[in-house]
């Protein structure tokens, strides 16, 4: 019946995570097989991070990159910004930064804000671009309105980098806002020795809020 693959699919993966969640991840993994069988391009990116990841499987990042690139020849965002990451690592792949920067614009292109910080670090760093951090805070700033909190976090530090923290509170706020427990802890030990005292506090928040409880899912 028209649309019943798609359902199957769906079911497929919600058990997957479900059984991930439980930390049984073989019985993960085998959910994530049979939906990948599909050809199902969220099927396929979610197997590729599986093998990334090592759920209930040895780490193969070479059989990652070929998930994940099936996966975003389909049309799969995540891949996109899965298989960058791995040129961006040279994890499965030889190491391109050329070939990273390339699948990292088009999943920004297609909406995915996580991107947009991934393309403003690249100009910082001036890796397979040139180096801007006119750029970079372009990408940053495109990236915290979409809701990144990454992006948003580091629009705010090249601002207290170049002296104006005021302006950057504002950025603080909405990444805290945005964020999730390993982001809000990472903040905390960044910001958490920092001579202004309103960076400061804004640690002690990112520290109260990482105490909550996550679950690892599938992107």
């Amino acid at each position: 019946m028209p649309g019943e693959m798609p359902q199957v699919v769906e079911a497929q993966l919600a058990l997957a995570q479900m059984y991930l969640d439980r930390g049984e991840a073989s019985t993960a993994l085998d959910w994530l097989r049979s939906a990948a069988r599909s050809g199902e391009p969220r099927a396929l990116n979610m197997l590729g991070r599986a093998y990334e990841r090592g759920w209930g499987t040895v780490a193969d990042a070479r059989s990652a990159a070929a998930y994940f690139r099936r996966a975003a020849d389909g049309g799969d965002v995540w891949a996109l910004f899965n298989l960058a990451d791995l040129y961006c690592r040279g994890e499965g792949v030889e190491q391109d930064d050329t070939v990273a920067y390339a699948l990292y614009a088009q999943a920004a292109r297609k909406g995915l804000a996580k991107a947009l910080n991934m393309l403003g670090l690249f100009h910082e760093e001036g890796r397979g671009v040139p180096r801007s951090r006119v750029a970079a805070r372009q990408f940053f700033e495109a990236g915290a309105e979409a809701g990144d909190c990454w992006a948003a976090f580091n629009a705010a530090r090249l601002l207290v980098e170049g002296g104006e923290v005021a302006r950057a509170l504002p950025l603080m706020d909405k990444a805290l806002e945005t964020g999730f427990e390993d982001f809000h802890r990472h903040m905390a030990g960044l910001l958490l020795d920092h001579p202004d005292p309103r960076l400061r506090a804004m640690a002690v928040r990112a520290r109260a809020l990482a105490g909550r409880a996550g679950r690892e899912t599938v992107p």
